[in-house]
């Protein structure tokens, strides 16, 4: 049996989704493949690159920054599980002016998305707002902080429902990143210099990732009961409302690239960052994935 290790770079069903539900399914077994899931959060860019990965917005980001010649071979969807949530009286994106927003660092891909998505409500995210920088997590605290007033809006991910949190806490959906940018964001990205592109553990993965993904798209009941191990504070219905709105329609049932977005999307994350695109080599930062 081959053996590949997978990391991912952030927690939630964003992320971790996929793989988990082609282990939960056998189909990684199926493929005659051993993959050990890792947490890669915290790993150093040398480490990441010995494995492949989840997080195809670590690996562009690396590739604008540092020429890494990374490789996306299958994408799981082109709209990120991330959202704005404000306080009672944070409304609107607009509110967020001259108010304090929890968010990741500008230098990894959820805070680059997310200034991005700031500019493009007319926000200077230096000028315009606080944004008070955390590492990512389960988002837990931001939404004490939020409760006790220490901050006025957060930045959160796919470790919980954002409707079912505005809710219960009172809080204001500001707005979903995918409604807004849309870039090529979760699958397997490997570094061929560490794992060529013909490795059969690696082509074993890829076929697992992509039967997972027409399984998720085929078969929305079991899609849901997955969803709920990571969402388990959501109601059966609750559930299946998440799936229909950010899932079941923006998940890909093939594992293949948007090439047009892609390219408009390396342009605004090279924009964000100060550095050079490299939309004109999309199709061969993309090449299985097409």
């Amino acid at each position: 049996m081959h053996t590949i290790d997978l990391a991912y770079a952030g927690r939630g069903l964003h992320e971790e989704l996929v793989a988990y539900v082609a282990d939960q399914q056998g189909y990684y077994e199926d493929e005659g493949v051993h993959v050990a899931i890792r947490d890669g959060i915290h790993w150093k860019t040398e480490r990441l690159r010995r494995g492949a990965t989840i997080g195809l917005g670590r690996t562009l980001l690396l590739r604008l920054t540092a020429g890494i010649g990374w490789k996306m071979l299958s994408v799981n969807t082109h709209r990120p599980l991330f959202w704005f949530l404000g306080s009672a009286d944070v409304k609107s994106m607009a509110d967020l002016r001259g108010r304090r927003l929890a968010v990741h660092a500008a230098h990894t891909a959820p805070g680059c998305f997310a200034r991005i998505v700031l500019r493009k409500h007319g926000l200077d995210p230096d000028r315009d707002l606080q944004c008070v920088v955390r590492a990512p997590g389960d988002y837990q605290m931001d939404l004490r902080r939020l409760r006790d007033g220490s901050i006025d809006a957060a930045y959160v991910g796919s470790t919980l429902s954002p409707e079912q949190v505005v809710e219960e806490e009172g809080f204001h959906l500001l707005a979903w990143v995918g409604d807004h940018f849309q870039i090529p964001t979760v699958g397997v990205a490997v570094d061929p210099t560490h794992i060529p592109l013909d490795s059969p553990a690696l082509q074993a993965l890829v076929r697992a990732n992509q039967r997972t993904l027409r399984t998720i798209a085929e078969q929305p009941r079991l899609a849901v009961d997955y969803i709920a191990t990571f969402l388990d504070r959501l109601t059966r219905d609750e559930v299946q409302r998440y799936y229909e709105r950010y899932i079941g329609p923006y998940f890909t049932p093939d594992g293949r690239v948007d090439l047009d977005i892609a390219r408009q999307a390396i342009d605004a994350v090279a924009a964000e960052l100060g550095v050079a695109s490299v939309a004109a080599a999309a199709d061969e930062i993309y090449p299985t994935a097409q």
